[in-house]
């Protein structure tokens, strides 16, 4: 146990101090006293454990507004076990009273400028919720506007993916056309392909004369270079729609009427 024996200077009568000190021995196992010497200074005596006092005397040399503690003298003792508790120890009456009236004016316009602080404050504040208002207001009609447009584009976008599901659906039903056509056409180049190994084979039986077989292989060969044409030409169609598939489609009909003429003229019945 030690004892410490401190004196503060300043202004430390008639703002709280001696308060102060006493509050801060609440939560530490310190005893003494304190009180206002006749000099204007405060006499701090404080017994306890060293760690208990030294925070003790850091907590109570301070410079808080009104308390302004200018000097802080400190003597260690040891301790002599004399005080039960620690206490304020009062002057008369009179001062007493003048103190705390003293004090409560302090306190009290130290409460009235923070007040005047505080509505200040909240008139700063109350204009800055005002000019957020205004900001959420045009923010708000901003988005109105904003999603006035996004519902006037989405009507754009649902007519227009409109129209596209309709091309689509045309799309896919030429081209369901187109793949039958070449179904048809497969099956007409097979039937020209069984046509040829035929005639192939009419051609071995039959004897004529080298200028005649070399006439029908040479109109064999424009059938069948012909025929590779004609398919590939069907390929084709397959990327192409509206007036370029009628006009291709009419072509394919005169070469298909020019092979049948040409294989008519050649005495072939198809």
């Amino acid at each position: 146990m030690k004892r410490v024996v401190a004196t503060a200077r300043g202004r430390v009568q008639r703002v709280g101090y001696r308060e102060h000190v006493y509050n801060e021995t609440f939560e530490r196992d310190i005893s003494g006293y304190v009180k206002n010497l006749d000099t204007g200074e405060v006499e701090i005596v404080a017994e306890g454990g060293e760690q208990d006092l030294r925070d003790f005397i850091s907590e109570i040399n301070i410079i808080r507004r009104p308390i302004a503690v200018k000097s802080f003298t400190v003597r260690w003792e040891e301790a002599t076990g004399e005080y039960a508790t620690f206490e304020i120890t009062r002057g008369d009456s009179q001062e007493e009273i003048a103190e705390r009236m003293d004090y409560a004016g302090k306190v009290l316009h130290s409460i009235d400028m923070k007040l005047d602080q505080s509505l200040q404050l909240q008139h700063t504040m109350l204009d800055k919720q005002d000019q957020m208002l205004d900001k959420q207001d045009q923010g708000l009609r901003l988005q109105h506007t904003m999603l006035d447009k996004q519902d006037q584009m989405l009507d754009k976008q649902d007519q227009m993916l409109d129209k596209q599901d309709q091309g689509l659906r045309l799309q896919h039903t030429m081209l369901d056309k187109q793949d039958q056509m070449l179904d048809k056409q497969d099956q007409g180049l097979q039937l020209q392909h069984t046509m040829l190994d035929k005639q192939d084979q009419m051609l071995d039986k039959q004897d004529q004369g080298l200028q005649l077989r070399h006439t029908m292989l040479d109109k064999q060969d424009q059938m069948l270079q012909i025929g590779i044409e004609t398919k590939e030409e069907i390929l084709g169609l397959r990327k192409d729609t509206g007036k370029y598939l009628d006009d291709e489609f009419k072509e394919i009909k005169k070469e298909l009427a020019a092979i049948k003429g040409a294989l008519a003229r050649a005495g072939i019945q198809v």
